[in-house]
């Protein structure tokens, strides 16, 4: 079966969209570290959720809403969004966003393992060549920066990303022929459902903000780092593998350095701008296979030409 030219243009917005939610992505561990100041890590999600939902589910159809509202979409939407992200929280109010970053450059590599394990899905050879140029491009930009980590941060950052990766490698069943916007909708929903309750069991009333500051970026952690990230991720994620969407979360770290570089004052060296080249070379390796130019192999293809398309990663 041969790709017809609209599949390809098709994949590469898929990239394209992957791309625009990995660089808003990068905006959120500094955002949220910001708005931990006014709300605990549990209050966060909700209200990040809650505004994201209220959005979504105005924006899209009714019908599709209704075809994704399931009990599986809604569990895996409080399970890989709240779960994800109060967990998240509680690491970064406890860790060096150094730390944090480091460790989100691991989910590439984590999704890769989770869908062998579970789907049987096995990424080709360039694919798994790209994880870990990308992970070693995230140790070289963290590299002897950032402090105040604590092992505790750590393990919580590293359980939201265990958490947040079989979320990726779930997600592309929940969007087979359902509206990726509806979908996220839906997420974002059982998310906020899922956060609230254990917002007011483990920390009671949320607090009044005492200045406008951290309000204002906890109203633009939910759009700008959730609402539309999110659903860029979901429209990608429908077009490409999970492994392959996985590979777009390295440029949040990336994002991330360049923020603390530009904003924060974080030292920049050698290590950084090598750091950052191999994110995007890792990445540009893991997309290989969707951005291959050429076509898949008839049953007449020769030995040369299907020995090429597998090492892109086609079938």
């Amino acid at each position: 079966m041969k790709f017809t030219d609209r599949r390809f243009t098709d994949r590469r917005r898929a990239i394209a969209a992957l791309t625009i939610a990995g660089l808003l992505w990068g905006t959120t561990v500094p955002m949220s570290k910001l708005a931990l100041q006014w709300l605990p890590p549990g209050w966060l999600a909700v209200v990040r959720f809650a505004i994201a939902a209220a959005i979504a589910l105005a924006m899209a159809p009714r019908a599709e809403i209704r075809a994704a509202l399931t009990p599986k979409i809604l569990v895996w939407g409080a399970v890989g969004y709240g779960g994800t992200v109060i967990l998240q929280n509680a690491g970064v109010a406890r860790t060096s966003v150094t730390h944090a970053a480091l460790l989100i450059g691991a989910v590439p590599v984590l999704v890769a393992v989770i869908a062998v394990i579970w789907r049987h899905a096995v990424a080709r050879p360039v694919a798994w060549a790209g994880f870990a140029v990308s992970l070693a491009g995230v140790a070289l930009i963290t590299r002897g920066s950032g402090g105040g980590a604590t092992v505790g941060g750590d393990g919580l950052v590293l359980a939201s990303l265990l958490l947040s990766a079989a979320f990726i490698v779930a997600q592309a069943g929940m969007l087979r022929g359902r509206d990726p916007l509806a979908v996220t909708a839906v997420q974002f929903l059982g998310a906020t459902l899922a956060a609230l309750p254990f917002s007011v069991a483990t920390e009671g009333a949320p607090p009044v903000p005492h200045a406008w500051a951290p309000v204002v970026i906890t109203a633009a952690l939910a759009l700008v780092g959730t609402l539309a990230p999110f659903t860029l991720c979901a429209y990608g994620q429908a077009r490409v593998s999970a492994e392959i969407a996985g590979a777009f979360v390295n440029i949040e770290p990336l994002v991330g350095a360049l923020i603390g570089i530009a904003l924060f004052g974080d030292p920049f060296g050698l290590a950084q701008a090598a750091g950052g080249a191999a994110v995007l070379a890792g990445i540009g390796l893991s997309t290989l296979p969707v951005l291959w130019p050429g076509r898949h192999p008839g049953p007449a293809a020769g030995p040369a030409r299907r020995l090429r398309h597998r090492l892109a990663g086609l079938p």
